[in-house]
């Protein structure tokens, strides 16, 4: 079973779920920053400095691949589709898939390209291809990253490579992950792929884990000598998937051994607890001047949350309504919150939606609960 959750969880919640796990002190690692997510709740798990603005090197690509498949999924670009390979693209410095002008390279292979390889030309043939220019892709980049709430990052280019104005987040590359595998679960396969061949050139990908480690599948690895070594992971054991982001390593064996240390401490210490099926009512609002006297309310996703092992015992819930709910009412909307609690110490509140719509009663029906409604008032 896939769990979802219908709303973030709030900071104060992920302070909450810190103190909870205080007997079990996540692992120091040997990096500048470090986020530990889980995909489903979206709830961070362990972290440092993991709002800090960084340089995020070749890790820029996941976004340069979020929006390529967006396009996909879009039909403005086809896999097929032959691409012109520019001197611009050509002439890239750093990682290659070795792309040659005048020869036909397809959208496909230069996916591969970029994911595998971590090619820097396949990521300006696509850029220039989708946007007529790199400059031009780093703003759709941006307007990506603004919409997917990525607070501490902004784009320059298409590759990672250095730039002042080029900087991004633990916490929101692993926001950035979590949505490539929410909205393109039909290519996130491709992050699992261990080698690529193009021009007669077979490149290994880089990222160390998907040989050490069964249950790792993806995600991409970055290196500058300004960045560091650095890694965004993500790992599925049984039913739940983590998110690990390590940036700033000293060297290659570092970055992947510190980041299955983060994703071994997550699956260790902490589980996922499905508290609500979707559509499940909670329980029955009184609504007023509405053909229903009572509205059944829930949430519109399964509801669930991760919490220390020894502490899935000790939930509790409280559930209060916003009073009055007038009708009209309709499905989804927020009509109150539920407040979550671990043994007495508030984890976090989510608000409560309606489960159906209540239309407007008659003029009687609405004239009666209007009288009611100005007694109980007074």
């Amino acid at each position: 079973m896939r769990f979802l959750i219908a709303v973030l969880v709030s900071l104060f919640s992920l302070s909450a779920l810190s103190a909870l796990a205080q007997t079990v002190p996540p692992p120091a690692l040997a990096a500048k920053a470090w986020a530990l997510v889980d995909h489903a709740t979206g709830q961070t798990l362990a972290d440092k400095d993991a709002d800090a603005r960084i340089e995020p090197a070749s890790l820029t690509k996941l976004m340069t691949a979020y929006i390529t498949f967006s396009k996909l999924k879009e039909g403005t670009l086809k896999a097929d589709q032959v691409v012109p390979v520019s001197t611009k693209a050509w002439r890239m410095e750093g990682s290659r898939m070795f792309i040659e002008p005048n020869k036909p390279v397809s959208v496909d292979e230069l996916i591969r390209g970029v994911i595998v390889q971590s090619g820097n030309d396949a990521c300006v043939a696509l850029a220039e291809t989708i946007a007529g220019s790199e400059e031009a892709f780093a703003a759709l980049m941006n307007r990506e990253a603004q919409r997917l709430g990525m607070t501490n990052t902004h784009f320059t280019n298409s590759t990672g490579l250095p730039d002042p104005q080029l900087y991004t987040s633990a916490r929101d590359l692993a926001l950035l992950a979590s949505a490539i595998i929410r909205d393109f679960p039909e290519y996130y396969s491709l992050y699992s792929l261990k080698e690529f061949t193009y021009n007669g050139i077979k490149q290994p990908n880089r990222n160390r884990l998907l040989y050490m480690d069964p249950s790792v599948d993806g995600m991409k690895t970055g290196h500058t000598s300004s960045a560091g070594y650095c890694l965004v992971s993500t790992a599925r054991r049984g039913e739940r998937r983590l998110i690990s982001v390590v940036l700033g390593a000293a060297s290659d064996t570092v970055r992947a051994q510190e980041s299955l240390k983060l994703l071994n401490f997550g699956y260790q210490f902490y589980e996922t607890v499905k508290l609500y099926s979707a559509d499940e009512a909670l329980s029955k609002f009184r609504v007023w001047k509405g053909k229903l006297n009572e509205l059944p309310v829930g949430f519109l996703n399964d509801f669930a949350l991760t919490v220390p092992k020894e502490a899935a015992n000790k939930i509790q819930v409280s559930l209060e309504s916003r009073q009055p709910l007038v009708a009209p009412l309709q499905r989804g909307q927020e009509v109150g919150t539920l407040t979550v609690a671990i043994d007495g110490k508030p984890l976090g509140q989510y608000p409560v939606v309606a489960l159906q719509d209540v239309e407007v009663a008659g003029f009687f029906g609405r004239l009666w609960d209007a009288i009611v409604m100005f007694f109980k008032s007074l």
